[in-house]
């Protein structure tokens, strides 16, 4: 039996845990759907890294109600899952519309997602995050400030929405065989708003329960994880472009 290829138009590799897959014969529909979503969460969670943002989030709304923090943490949330959503629904038509090909979102996603895990890796103190955007909110625009910047860039920034945008860049948008794919990526998106939610909204018992060693130890182990992803994003990239250039030279 030959060995198993992989597809490198899906930046992690599996043909089966591609977004837009099309279903094997007697395949199971929702145990690929299943897959999807796990690959979605394992994604973008150490990027969002609801865990690692509950701290700022806290520091930034320490001076609100318990009632008003958890209203800004559903509307951050809410927020989250459009920006998500929207970037992985019509990321694809950007990228037709500039003319980018697939291989060159992989490798410029990549290397963002690489210097966001590598950052973050490196960071000494994760309420650093935040320093630029606390004195930016204030009692008297709650709900203005719970976009920007507590949703972006301090929750989805930059790395969130580049990740979302490479998962949608293989997937056809149309109904048909890739529906559960789009519902996939609809119910991962919501599990990490919800994520975000809980986090947020229970930021003071969350830090009391973990304690600084223990939001130290989920940051390290999510931003080597990101790095990891965003190079094997990259490297999957670049060997196709690489694959390309004979072809282009006939």
């Amino acid at each position: 039996m030959s060995p198993r290829r992989f597809n490198i138009s899906h930046p992690f590799g599996p043909a089966d845990l591609r977004l837009g897959y099309t279903l094997p014969s007697g395949g199971i529909p929702l145990l690929e759907a299943a897959k999807s979503i796990l690959l979605i969460l394992t994604a973008l969670f150490p990027i969002v890294n609801p865990l690692g943002g509950s701290p700022v989030f806290l520091a930034l709304t320490r001076d609100y109600p318990c009632p008003m923090r958890r209203i800004l943490a559903r509307q951050v949330a809410l927020n989250s899952f459009i920006l998500l959503i929207a970037s992985f629904l019509i990321g694809t038509h950007i990228l037709h519309f500039f003319g980018i090909s697939i291989p060159v979102v992989q490798v410029g996603g990549g290397l963002i997602v690489i210097s966001n895990g590598w950052t973050m890796l490196k960071s000494k103190e994760q309420v650093d995050r935040g320093a630029e955007v606390q004195k930016k909110v204030n009692l008297d625009d709650v709900f203005r400030s719970a976009f920007y910047p507590l949703t972006l860039p301090l929750t989805v920034g930059p790395g969130s929405i580049s990740m979302a945008i490479t998962l949608g860049a293989n997937e056809p948008h149309h109904l048909g065989p890739n529906f559960l794919a789009i519902l996939a990526a609809v119910i991962g998106s919501a599990l990490v708003a919800v994520s975000i939610y809980i986090c947020y909204a229970f930021a003071d018992r969350l830090a009391a329960i973990i304690g600084e060693s223990g939001m130290s130890i989920i940051l390290r182990l999510s931003s080597f994880l990101l790095v990891c992803i965003g190079v094997q994003i990259f490297w999957n990239g670049a060997s196709a472009l690489l694959r390309s250039l004979p072809a282009a030279g006939r």
